[in-house]
């Protein structure tokens, strides 16, 4: 036994600090080696669309920040509960993420099977983006200029206009059937795999209409291949000034928005989850992504994970109370 001496007990106490500064430092080194190859993320919708639309600027500026490669996988197909499923069952090991939507909180009320369930299966990471709902047209097929002479027109006409959505269940989807019920109106539902195949339709004059997410159609409305209505918002959008709330139209009950989170599959290490969303906070804290979501008439956040949570639990809530209302079915 070695012999409890002065010299022995500094030489162990020295042993003991080295321990606890080690021990103290471990998870900041496991996270500064995070990611330790390409990270994928699951978007559940094809190229084109409102998530693909910030998923894209997104992690182009993760990928610099963290010198590693993000990837955006497109999974599109059943209201995006495909690239859900898919992201449910990666391996959880930090290197695959889902960016979901306000759709997969509309899911749950209009699926009666799913294959996986938002809040057991995902661990909350942050939200992404917030933007007003828009309401779109075909300037060719329909000759409204402002939501009263829409109106007009498709009470003269009930059922010849139609809209398109990213796909049943999703809030393209039940924002139209909201704008029904609360209008006491009836457009016929075309349902698509995503926004991004949809907006091409509305803009070659396959659908009329289109309920969508001001971040996808931005970029089409100032090329003015499509015109927009109103928007579903409490305010103007600052990159649409001149666009009207449904309020100041005449339907001030009309209040729908479109949301971009992010989503970590359960059991990935607590160490992934903060190193994302640090890059996250730090990506969307940038000018240059300030300035590109001020551009789709978006917010910029600051929510994150349990309060992301809650958010997401009250809009599984809100959104079933809207299903029950409308009525709306899949198609």
């Amino acid at each position: 036994m070695t012999p409890f001496t002065p010299k022995f007990a500094r030489r162990q106490a020295l042993l003991s600090i080295a321990a606890t500064a080690l021990a103290a430092t471990a998870p900041a080194a496991w996270s500064q080696t995070w990611p330790g190859r390409a990270v994928t993320i699951v978007v559940p919708f094809p190229a084109g669309g409102g998530t693909d639309a910030f998923a894209r600027p997104l992690f182009a500026a993760t990928t610099k920040l963290s010198g590693k490669q993000f990837v955006i996988d497109n999974r599109g197909g059943a209201g995006g509960n495909v690239g859900a499923t898919t992201a449910a069952r990666a391996a959880p090991d930090g290197h695959t993420f889902f960016m979901g939507a306000v759709h997969h909180t509309i899911a749950p009320s209009m699926y009666p099977k799913l294959d996986y369930n938002l809040e057991n299966d995902f661990v909350p990471v942050g939200l992404i983006a917030s933007v007003p709902q828009v309401i779109v047209v075909n300037p060719q097929k329909v000759q409204a200029t402002d939501l009263k002479s829409l109106l007009e027109f498709i009470r003269k006409n009930p059922g010849k206009l139609n809209y398109g959505s990213a796909g049943n269940g999703t809030s393209h989807h039940l924002a139209g059937e909201l704008f029904k019920l609360q209008t006491k109106t009836f457009i016929t539902h075309i349902p698509y795999r995503g926004a991004g195949p949809a907006l091409q339709d509305l803009m070659a004059g396959q659908v009329d209409m289109m309920f969508d997410g001001l971040g996808s159609s931005a970029g089409h409305l100032k090329g003015g291949r499509i015109k927009a209505i109103a928007i579903g918002a409490e305010k103007r959008a600052p990159g649409f000034p001149d666009l009207p709330t449904a309020a100041e139209a005449g339907v001030p009950t009309y209040k729908v928005s479109t949301w971009y989170g992010l989503w970590a599959p359960k059991g990935t290490p607590k160490e992934a989850i903060d190193g994302m969303r640090d890059l996250m906070s730090k990506a969307m804290a940038s000018d240059e992504l300030k300035a590109s979501w001020a551009a789709l008439g978006a917010e910029t956040p600051n929510l994150y994970g349990a309060d992301f949570g809650k958010f997401v639990s009250s809009e599984i809530q809100r959104w079933a109370e809207v299903v029950k209302a409308s009525g709306a079915k899949l198609d």
